[in-house]
């Protein structure tokens, strides 16, 4: 195992965790939400919500949701409501929601994603349904990252316009995949497609990765990195410079340096 993988992802959410706290730790890419150290919930606008991914489905009407967080939402107890209710198994809840929990996080603790604040006491309107660890929350988030970079180790896919490419002759597709390849228009980024196909985000990633892989979709050019600026050749011959006397740059050099 290499040092990477034993790398804390959030110190801030270990710490949390350790201290036991409740409420919301906030990130610029999403939101965790604590209740006694251990994550109920997250948020990511780069994420399908449960929401998103109950009603797109056509599991359960978008009418049946708006209800839910209408008559449970101010009491923090939607996903008790749509068990209650009928409207949804409780063991169908709990896997939509930690499969939205470990999406969102996944972005919300992405490197570089700015600062991280803490809001002491918030609560999340769905309520409890699964809490889960932070370690476990930490693991996860680390896998994701190692198998994206294992299926193709080319970032840009992830956010560049998804561009299908011809199959080869007798190149087979599976019917998910099929899927986002008729939305890749050259238009809609891998996020886009997982929002309108109501899945989750970082499982369309892997998608698009392995899709680059067999060469399904065009993996966009790095940006090229910056090339100096050419001297302009009259620096060299202008009137007056010369190549520089060493000996009077070590003079002036030892001067300063007694000086100081």
């Amino acid at each position: 195992m290499t040092a990477a993988a034993h790398s804390t992802v959030s110190p801030m959410l270990v710490r949390l965790a350790g201290e036991r706290a409740t409420g919301a730790l906030l990130r610029d890419h999403g939101t965790l939400y604590l209740a006694d150290g251990r994550v109920v919930h997250a948020e990511s606008p780069a994420a399908p919500g449960i929401d998103v991914l109950l009603t797109a489905g056509g599991r359960l009407p978008r009418t049946g949701w708006e209800e839910a967080v209408d008559r449970a939402g101010a009491r923090r107890e939607v996903g008790r409501f749509l068990v209650d209710s009928g409207r949804i198994g409780g063991g169908e809840l709990e896997i939509c929601h930690l499969g939205a929990l470990f999406d969102a996080a996944y972005f919300a603790l992405a490197p570089g994603s700015g600062p991280t604040r803490f809001r002491s006491g918030v609560a999340h309107w769905i309520g409890p349904v699964r809490p889960v660890s932070a370690s476990a929350v930490e693991r996860e988030t680390r896998r994701r990252r190692e198998l994206l970079d294992q299926v193709w180790p080319y970032a840009a896919v992830d956010t560049a316009p998804v561009r299908t490419r011809e199959p080869a002759p007798g190149q087979a597709v599976t019917r998910r995949r099929r899927a986002l390849l008729e939305l890749a228009d050259g238009v809609r980024t891998p996020l886009a497609i997982a929002w309108t196909l109501g899945r989750p985000a970082f499982h369309t990633l892997l998608d698009i990765r392995r899709l680059a892989a067999a060469g399904l979709v065009e993996t966009p050019a790095e940006p090229a990195a910056a090339t100096p600026a050419a001297v302009p050749s009259w620096v060299g011959t202008a009137v007056g410079v010369a190549d520089p006397d060493i000996d009077l740059l070590r003079r002036l050099r030892d001067a300063l340096e007694a000086s100081l």
